[in-house]
């Protein structure tokens, strides 16, 4: 928060302009956007705007609304604080402009034409909402109406957990997006976020240190190789999947389908006995190595893989177990650790200290729990995971709604994915996509973080046609095809 702060006072410094004029250039962008999605005339803006700077955007856009004849009432919600003095200035231009505020006006819109625009605190809360702007917030959240916030939801907090809040369809942030809007428990505060460009001073923008990313298109595009025209099987990696045990093969079938779905060249899956014919058969492609009987009891192997993938399905038997650090003792190449070989981490954590560098850790929350510990909130979970990650010098994909990944003392946040990728399986997939980016020698780093991207986008490409209810992991495997598709068109745009 300070930082954007100083961003805005550094744009007002180098530029020779001021806080009013910053002001009506952020207003004015936010009415362009409206502008442009409700071009109907018809179209009722019910604005609330808070006694702050957030509230002045407000007035601005409500103002240049009312001049281009959309149909504005404007509220100023009590209870938000004393006047800024950016805040009075526009108010006093809505009257030069015949608009009058807290009119109590009963209005008529005809259906889906009323917009409620949220304006009464931004990015500067830091104290709980008062009784009368929590009555406001409510409203408008059970309003019915197409809800749209300016810079955050009102309510949210920058810096800690939120407990009320707008619940925002739309929010029109600006210059950059905030950290705050990809925690797992400000997810119901957000549907969908579109950044406007202000002017914000860039080189200070892109001059600023940082240890939080997020993983955008122009960010996963800077990760992707793309495929050599000169490759065969033998240069586009070996990746070696080991997992399932009885009544848990589907979780190798995925991830070995999904390793070779994402480009590499071949894939052997290494398994128990009991799922030999179901691996052969449900996935011809994939060449297969059997230790045990029902569950894996050793991991021995004279391949050369140049990625591992390890825990999908396993199970926690104690030969498995045993199993596992036998082979962890001698492990040296690039590896992804997931599912039941997480848990057996978990419950025996001096064996952290023997992973390889930069070896990748694909946590669900519960998993992600037995490794570190318990957290208060959404802002602790992501210190404690980078602290964890740089403490074992290892990659933490945290798998949740917005998965993060950690490495390097750095927090990068995907923004792809959405709810149908909550089905069995799926991380599964997800370690499958990463161990087949590693053979085919992406860095650790990138792996993770394209993989991740990849991962979310098949799903964001995939569920168009199936729905969010009927989409299923092997969906992910599926859309994988689009998804780099997609990422290549977008690159030959640039």
């Amino acid at each position: 928060m300070s930082k954007i702060r100083e961003a805005d006072e550094i744009t007002i410094s180098r530029q020779g302009i001021t806080t009013g004029e910053l002001m009506e250039r952020a207003g004015t962008e936010a009415y362009l956007w409206l502008k442009k999605r409700f071009p109907d005339k018809e179209t009722v803006f019910h604005v609330f705007c808070g006694k702050g700077n957030n509230g002045g955007d407000g007035l601005v856009v409500a103002r240049l609304l009312h001049k281009d004849n959309y149909k504005v009432i404007v509220d100023i919600v009590e209870g938000t604080g004393n006047p800024s003095e950016d805040f009075t200035a526009n108010l006093e231009k809505l009257d030069e402009n015949n608009l009058a505020c807290n009119t109590n006006e009963i209005y008529e819109y005809k259906k889906h034409k009323i917009v409620f625009l949220d304006a009464i605190f931004g990015i500067g809360l830091n104290r709980e909402v008062g009784a009368e702007a929590k009555a406001v917030i409510e409203r408008i959240n059970n309003s019915g109406a197409k809800i749209i916030s300016i810079d955050v939801p009102s309510g949210m907090f920058m810096d800690r957990k939120s407990e009320l809040a707008v619940h925002s369809d739309i929010v029109l942030t600006f210059q950059f997006t905030k950290l705050a809007f990809y925690l797992a428990g400000n997810c119901n505060f957000i549907k969908e976020i579109k950044v406007l460009d202000i002017g914000l001073d860039k080189d200070f923008i892109a001059n600023e240190p940082t240890q939080y990313f997020l993983t955008d298109r122009a960010e996963a595009h800077q990760r992707y190789r793309p495929v050599p025209s000169h490759a065969h099987k033998g240069i586009q990696g070996h990746a070696l999947i080991i997992g399932g045990s009885y009544g848990k093969i589907g979780a190798v079938a995925l991830s070995s389908k999904a390793a070779l779905k994402s480009g590499c060249g071949l894939v052997t899956a290494y398994i128990p006995k009991c799922g030999y014919s179901i691996v052969q058969t449900t996935f011809p492609e994939a060449m297969v190595l059997t230790s045990g009987e029902e569950h894996i009891d050793s991991i021995t192997f004279d391949i050369e893989p140049k990625a591992i993938g390890i825990g999908m399905g396993l199970g926690q038997h104690p030969e498995t177990q045993q199993a596992v650090l036998e082979f962890l003792k001698h492990q040296k190449m690039p590896m992804v650790i997931d599912a039941d070989a997480l848990n057996i981490l978990s419950y025996n954590k001096e064996w952290l200290n023997m992973l390889p560098e930069n070896t990748i850790l694909t946590p669900h929350p519960k998993e992600l729990e037995r490794l570190m510990g318990s957290w208060e909130d959404d802002f602790e979970k992501m210190e404690k995971i980078r602290a964890f990650a740089k403490e074992h010098k290892i990659i933490l994909v945290a798998k949740d709604a917005f998965t993060i990944v950690a490495c390097n003392d750095t927090v990068h946040i995907n923004s792809t994915g959405n709810a149908a990728l909550a089905t069995g399986g799926s991380g599964d997939v997800l370690t499958g996509i990463i161990t087949g980016l590693l053979a085919q020698s992406y860095s650790p780093a990138d792996a993770a973080i394209f993989g991740v991207y990849l991962h979310g986008l098949s799903a964001d490409i995939g569920v168009c046609d199936t729905s969010k209810q009927a989409f299923i992991a092997s969906d992910i495997i599926n859309y994988l095809g689009a998804a780099y598709l997609k990422i290549e068109a977008e690159k030959m745009q640039r």
